[in-house]
């Protein structure tokens, strides 16, 4: 009988899926994304063939930095 994994906490999961990597349903649940949680996408940094995007890199540089002054706020 399989655990009840949406009862287990992320640490619990991960450690499930590293002894049973073939359960592809616990897998799934474990890199699924929670109802509610908003995921930000960013544009490709690349073209297909290669040639950097200029301004896609900009704007990732910009969350970076967001982001690092976000963690040193916390601290």
């Amino acid at each position: 009988m399989k655990p009840d994994f949406e009862k287990m906490s992320k640490a619990e999961l991960k450690s499930y899926v590293l002894e049973h990597r073939d359960d592809l349903e616990a897998i799934r649940l474990l890199f699924s994304t929670p109802p509610g949680v908003e995921i930000k996408r960013y544009p490709a940094m690349f073209t297909d063939d290669g040639q950097p995007i200029e301004e896609n890199i900009r704007i990732g540089e910009e969350a970076i930095q967001q982001r690092i002054e976000q963690e040193k706020g916390k601290k």
